[in-house]
This record gives C-alpha cells, sequence and structure tokens, in this order.
C-alpha cells in the first residue's frame, strides 16, 4: 500500500471527541437556554409550592399527578432542571474557552499586513492623491486618526514580489464590541452558578450524603433531618412566638421538611402592626434580639418589609406573621336552640386533639377540636356584601322564587366601590371526626352590619381549597345570637307550631267561621313544618318527590320542591307569593311564642327593627339547613399571642448573581451598541513623485453611520478628492 492510499484512509472518530464538540456549539447551548426559558415560564404560570389538594382542585387527579411527577410544582429545584441548568454552564463554558483565544489574538492586531490590492474588495474604499511628500502624508494620516480616536499600528513596507514600496496604517475603533461577547456569555455562566449554588442543590447533596430524611409528622426523628450549622447556603423559614428565642429554621422541600439550625439565637420582644384608617395595615416589624455566643452580649435589632436584617452573612426578612399560640375561650351552642350541659372549652391556637364531648351531638363518637388561628383584625369590603331579603309584608313573587334557590352565601365580594371596614376578631378552627376527616370553620367574634342590619357571620368550608360559605346569623336586640336561637329551638317544637299558627289565624280573621280559622290554621302548620323539615312534599300524582333524598329537608328550598310537585305550573307564582306571607306571618308568631317563654314582651310588626331582624332571620333558618354540624363554637375570650415569620436566607451565590448581571448588561450594551470598525490606509509615491493614497473601512454592521463615518473620513483626509467609487456589485 502507498503512502498515498495510507493518507486518504479516514481516522476513526471519537465518541467523547464528538460529544465534546457537540457541548461546545452555540446551538446546543441556545436550545438548552430555550428549554430553560419555557420551564421558567411555566413555573410562573403555575404557582409553586402550594398544597397538594389546590392542585387536584385545579387541574383534576390525573394531571395533577402526571404534572407533580414531572416536578412542575416545584419547578426551580426539580432534578431534570438542575442538570440542563449545569450542562448549560458546561456548554457556555466550553463556548467561551474555545473562542475567547481567537477573539483575544484579533482584539490585539490591527492587521496591518493587510495587501494594499486587498482594500479595493472592501465595500467602503477610495483612492486617490494627497499634496506634499510621503513624510508629510504619514504625518498628516497619523495626526488625523489620533485626533479622532482611532488606535492606529503603521507598517514601513519595502517593495517586493508582493507589492511596491509604501505605508501601510491599521486602525481601529470599537474594539470592546470583541469584549461584548465574553462578557455576556460569562455573565450566563455567573448566573447559573449563582443559582445553583443558592438554590437547593448543595441541602439535596448534603441530604443524600449524609441519609437525611425529610420531616413529616410529629413521629418522625427530628435529628435523622437536622442540616448542618455550616451549610453554606439556605433558604429557610423561622417562626419566632413573642417573648420567646430559637435557632430551629426549616427548609421547604417537596415532601416534607428540613430543620436549619442557626449559629445563633433569635429572640421576638414585640411585633408591632400599624395600621392605616381604612383598617389596611400600612407597616410589619419585628423587635428582635440576636443572641451570639460568639458575643459578649445580645445585640438588638428592627426587622421590617423591604428592611431586612443582616447578621454574619446571613440575612432575615420580615416575611409574615401569625398567631403564636394564642388562648382562646371557646362558648358551644346548639344551633337547634337546645341548651347543652358544657362549660367554655380553654384551650390555644396551635393546640391539637381536643376531644369535645359526644353528648353535645347528640350520637357519634363526638369531634376532636383543633384551633388554627386567631385574629383580631380582620378588613373586608362591605361595598358589595348585599342580598336581597324576602319582605315581611309580602315580597314580590319574583324575589320570593329567588329567594328559593339561596344557602350558605359565599364571602366573595363583587367588584366595585370598596368599603373597606375592620370587623373585628375571629377565629379559625377544625372539627375531626374519628375516621380522622375535619371540616374548616371561620367565626366572628361581633356582628357584622350588612345591608343596614346586624348579623353574626359563621362560615364553614370542606377543603382548603374552597372558599369559606357564611351562614349569616342575624343579631336581636340585645347583640346576641339568642333571639335568633331561641326562634329555631321554637321552630324545632310542634306544640308551639301549632300554637303559632292558631294564633295567626285568629289575628288575621278573627271574625271568619271555625272552619275557615281551622283551614288557615292547617296551612300555616303544614308551611311551617314543610320550613323547618319535618314534612316532606308529596307529588299530586303519587310519585317520588322532585328533591334529592341525600339533600337536607326543609328551609326555603322544602317549600321550593313542595310548590313544584303539588301546584300545577300555571299557578306556582301565586302559590310562592301566598307561601312566603304565610311563613312570614306564622314565624312572627312563632317569635313572639319564643319570646313569652324567655320571659320577654312581646314585639310587633309596626316596630321597624323586629320586621329587619325576621326578614334575615328568614334567610338565616333556610340557610342554617345546609350548616354541617349542629354545634356551633363562638369565641367567648382570648388572650392574644402574636408570632413572626422571617425568612432566614445564605446566600453567597448572590453577589456571584449581582456580577453576572453586571456583565450581562455590559456585555449586551457592547455588542448591540458598539461597533467594532477597522480602517486602512495605504500611501506610496507615483511616478510623479506625489503621494498616492489608497483606504478602505470595514464595520461589524453596515449601516448609514458607517457610510457617513466614512465619507466624513474620506474628506478629512483628502477634501479636494471626488466622491470614491463603490465596488463593482456593491449595494
Amino acid at each position: 500500500m502507498t503512502q498515498a492510499a495510507v493518507s486518504a484512509v479516514p481516522s476513526p472518530r471519537r465518541p467523547w471527541r464528538d460529544a465534546l464538540e457537540l457541548l461546545a456549539s452555540m446551538r446546543f447551548a441556545i436550545a438548552l437556554l430555550t428549554v430553560i426559558c419555557i420551564a421558567s415560564a411555566i413555573g410562573t404560570v403555575i404557582l409553586q409550592g402550594e398544597p397538594l389538594v389546590n392542585y387536584v382542585e385545579q387541574f383534576g387527579p390525573f394531571w395533577a399527578e402526571v404534572f407533580g411527577t414531572l416536578g412542575l410544582y416545584r419547578i426551580y429545584s426539580a432534578p431534570w432542571f438542575l442538570v440542563i441548568l449545569a450542562f448549560l454552564v458546561l456548554s457556555t463554558s466550553l463556548c467561551i474557552a474555545r473562542n475567547t483565544p481567537k477573539i483575544l489574538a484579533d482584539w490585539r492586531t490591527h492587521k496591518e499586513q493587510v495587501r494594499e490590492q486587498a482594500l479595493l474588495a472592501f465595500h467602503h474604499h477610495a483612492e486617490g492623491r494627497l499634496p506634499g511628500d510621503l513624510n508629510a502624508a504619514r504625518d498628516r494620516v497619523a495626526g488625523l486618526l489620533a485626533e479622532q480616536g482611532w488606535s492606529v499600528r503603521t507598517e514601513q513596507r519595502q517593495a517586493s514580489p508582493r507589492g511596491g514600496a509604501g505605508i501601510m496604517f491599521g486602525a481601529r475603533r470599537g474594539a470592546a464590541n470583541k469584549l461584548g461577547y465574553i462578557a455576556a456569555h460569562g455573565a450566563i455562566v455567573l448566573i447559573c452558578l449563582g443559582g445553583l449554588f443558592d438554590g437547593d442543590l448543595l441541602i439535596k447533596l448534603q441530604a443524600w450524603s449524609r441519609d437525611l430524611q425529610v420531616f413529616q409528622g410529629p413521629g418522625d426523628n427530628v435529628e435523622r433531618s437536622r442540616l448542618s450549622v455550616d451549610n453554606p447556603s439556605y433558604r429557610a423559614n423561622l417562626f419566632v412566638p413573642e417573648g420567646q428565642r430559637t435557632n430551629a429554621a426549616v427548609v421547604q422541600m417537596a415532601d416534607g421538611m428540613l430543620l436549619q439550625p442557626l449559629p445563633f439565637d433569635v429572640e421576638l420582644k414585640k411585633f408591632i402592626v400599624e395600621y392605616y384608617d381604612t383598617g389596611m395595615p400600612k407597616r410589619f416589624a419585628s423587635e428582635i434580639v440576636i443572641h451570639d455566643p460568639a458575643e459578649p452580649a445580645p445585640t438588638p435589632y428592627t426587622v421590617e418589609v423591604n428592611h431586612p436584617v443582616i447578621y454574619k452573612g446571613i440575612t432575615l426578612f420580615q416575611s409574615s406573621f401569625e398567631d403564636g399560640g394564642s388562648k382562646v375561650q371557646l362558648k358551644p351552642i346548639r344551633l337547634d336552640g337546645r341548651a347543652i350541659d358544657a362549660v367554655p372549652v380553654d384551650t390555644q391556637v396551635g393546640a391539637t386533639g381536643v376531644r369535645l364531648p359526644a353528648a353535645w351531638w347528640g350520637d357519634g363518637d363526638g369531634m376532636s377540636l383543633e384551633v388554627t388561628d386567631l385574629r383580631l383584625i380582620n378588613v373586608e369590603d362591605l361595598a358589595q356584601a348585599q342580598r336581597v331579603l324576602p319582605d315581611t309584608q309580602g315580597a314580590p313573587v319574583t324575589g320570593a322564587m329567588q329567594g328559593f334557590t339561596r344557602h350558605l352565601g359565599s364571602g366573595a365580594k363583587a367588584p366595585g366601590e370598596k368599603r373597606l371596614v375592620n370587623i373585628g376578631p375571629a377565629v379559625t378552627y377544625k372539627l375531626r371526626d374519628s375516621a380522622g376527616q375535619a371540616r374548616e370553620f371561620h367565626n366572628y367574634m361581633a356582628p357584622v352590619t350588612l345591608d343596614g342590619h346586624a348579623v353574626f357571620l359563621v362560615g364553614v368550608r370542606d377543603t382548603p381549597a374552597e372558599s369559606f360559605r357564611y351562614l349569616r346569623v342575624p343579631a336581636d336586640e340585645d347583640m346576641s345570637m339568642a333571639g335568633w336561637l331561641r326562634l329555631r329551638a321554637a321552630l324545632a317544637d310542634p306544640g308551639l307550631r301549632q300554637t303559632a299558627a292558631e294564633r295567626l289565624a285568629e289575628r288575621t280573621n278573627p271574625q271568619s267561621s271555625e272552619r275557615v280559622r281551622a283551614d288557615l290554621t292547617a296551612s300555616a302548620r303544614r308551611t311551617l313544618e314543610l320550613f323547618a323539615g319535618t314534612l316532606s312534599p308529596t307529588p299530586r300524582d303519587g310519585g317520588a318527590p322532585a328533591v334529592d333524598a341525600g339533600q337536607p329537608q326543609g328551609g326555603l328550598m322544602a317549600l321550593s320542591s313542595f310548590i313544584e310537585n303539588v301546584v300545577a305550573a300555571e299557578q306556582r307564582e301565586e302559590m310562592a307569593g301566598s307561601l312566603i306571607r304565610l311563613l312570614n306571618g306564622t314565624l312572627f308568631e312563632l317569635y313572639n311564642l319564643s319570646r313569652e317563654r324567655a320571659g320577654l314582651p312581646a314585639v310587633g310588626l309596626e316596630d321597624e327593627t323586629t320586621r329587619a331582624f325576621l326578614a334575615q332571620a328568614v334567610l338565616s333558618l333556610s340557610d342554617a339547613v345546609f350548616y354541617p354540624e349542629p354545634v356551633l363554637l363562638t369565641l367567648d375570650g382570648f388572650e392574644h399571642r402574636q408570632a413572626s415569620v422571617f425568612q432566614v436566607t445564605r446566600t453567597p451565590g448572590r453577589n456571584v448573581v449581582y456580577l453576572g448581571c453586571l456583565l450581562l448588561i455590559i456585555g449586551v450594551f457592547a455588542m448591540l451598541y458598539i461597533r467594532e470598525r477597522r480602517l486602512w490606509v495605504w500611501l506610496h509615491a507615483d511616478e510623479q513623485g506625489q503621494t498616492a493614497y489608497r483606504m478602505a473601512l470595514s464595520s461589524t454592521r453596515q449601516t448609514l453611520d458607517t457610510d457617513q463615518e466614512f465619507a466624513a473620513l474620506r474628506a478629512a483626509l483628502a477634501p479636494d478628492a471626488a466622491p470614491p467609487t463603490p465596488a463593482p456589485g456593491a449595494a
């Protein structure tokens, strides 16, 4: 085999070299950056770190599980996102390493070795003659370029086969454009490195290397979840009640939390909150004392929103505030008005497993109480909290029919003019049954004025993803629930219902016959029984009632079902108005009966306060049918105790990110707004002994500015010369 044949055999390609070429290619880096941008957009659209039940409610069980498997709920700490980020750092670094030597070599040279004939190939070129000899022309050109800020190098050439004798000027301006590439790409590397260093990567590496386990509940071993106090990078939350000190912060992970001890203790002396006249908070601040074992004395600080405290490289931000274990006294009330033998429950916010007597519910195993929050200041927009109320003297038929469909109105407010009002303290608690199922309640301590009427707001929701639905219990003349509770207890008493129906018949038709009064009494009693839920509507044809057997019976919905099942379609509107008037009248008599049993004087319909109370009571009694528990716990007293939640961060990569941002600004500015231009001027003596010149200009971007700059240079160099002739084929 000949030498030529041997040299023609291609050398085998090496896989590692192909992989290196791929990693170092700009197209690969751009592809990775595109994926990161798409992932960041997803992380912006999908709220990060929410409870799983919120995602199930939003996307459904199937897609919630799929998105969770992909790590979209904590996308910035997902393993695949960190891997892509690491590859972007590697790819960009290889691009810089490959191109930087070429850029620096090109940056240092002025390319004064270019041949004079090559200048004619440039788009911007010109030639002509200059006055004076060669030496005078050289000095003139050098002075002109130096005055305009060009970096100049010259080459004195002798006659040779490559060209004649003369002087070649190589000049350059805008050399920073080349450095912009290095600065911009180096900035990407620094920003990504800072993000990797300050993210969850180091914490996950520690958890893996030390075999740590996330803390998920009281039964877990805390020591197995403890990170090192010298952890170089973390972002944790620190909960400190007033009057206490701690150094135990927690780092939230996807499936639990890790304990991050601090090298010092933080004591909360006082939490300060100031409000505007509208009741909205305007300032949150925490007066803290840092106890550092390395220091001789504690150091006081004040942490405010947007005014963090930095201590030995650790930053404390005022993140939020919560209840710090306030003591509360809850008074149990049976919503049906029956008395229960119970004393107020004394507990505190955060306590769990408080057993409530089964006798309060009448049957079953009772409930377990968990008080989750106590808020003294609750600012709400009451301008749009309106509700259609039926008139006790006879509401319009359409209003009555619409009222049938209302129950447990939402606390959400419609858009419009705002009226912000502080409606006082509220307690939030959960009732958990023996199977572990919990329902959450939110009750305000004082009545709230809505539509000019004072009502107690009693909220409930089945899951944290829902909004609270509020039962509005009207307040009596003593601003208590007692009047409404007496009315509901009377509604559940068959004897009082009968008496109320008889009184209505007597008051409405005192001169009528016994039969007429008896028919009216029966109709009134039947209406009360339907409203109380003790009588089910029966269809005229004897078929199944048009009501859901799984739904609670009673209230205005029962009257609506009665009309749909019993009354012909053409008579339903008239019957609805009659039933509403009949219901209002019997409830008025029932209300007076309940007052008589309590030893209180009777009231009359001419009293506007009584009419407003009964109007709200009709809706409230109807709504109470849907309230899920027979026992209501009201806030009877409290001893408030506040707590601050601080975000504690150690982010050494922050300065790296800041440096990267600065370099990115410089690099982008240099590449977009600085044009690199190179100028060549060739001077030589012609046959007549005069000085001839040839000049050319190149630029990274051909713009109108380049045309104007070249025309100005030529005019300054040879003012009397004719305009240059463009190169053949030039645009």
